[in-house]
C-alpha cells in the first residue's frame, strides 16, 4: 500500500499542554506515515488568533479545519 504524503498547517501557541501533546502525535505519526506540517504560532498571527484562538491546537489540511482540540495518533493516521 502506498501512502501519499500529507501537508498540514498546524497552529498553536506557546504553554500550550493539548498543543505539545498534539504536535508529540504528528512526530510520532511521521515515524511510519510522510507527514510533514507548517506551524503557525497563532498569537504572532492576528488572523490565525481571531480564527483559532477557542479552538487551539488546530490542524488544517487544504484550508480546511481536519482536526482540532484533544488531538490522538489515531486522529491523525485518519488524515492518510
Amino acid at each position: 500500500m502506498r501512502c501519499i504524503r500529507v501537508h498540514v498547517t498546524f497552529y498553536t501557541k506557546p504553554g500550550c499542554h493539548l498543543c505539545e501533546e498534539a504536535e508529540l502525535m504528528m512526530k510520532l505519526v511521521q515515524e511510519d506515515f510522510p507527514l510533514t506540517w507548517t506551524k503557525v504560532d497563532i498569537e504572532t498571527d492576528d488572523e490565525s488568533h481571531e480564527k483559532y484562538m477557542f479552538l487551539i491546537p488546530v490542524i488544517e489540511k487544504n484550508g480546511d479545519v481536519m482536526l482540532y482540540g484533544s488531538i490522538g495518533y489515531a486522529d491523525i493516521i485518519d488524515l492518510f
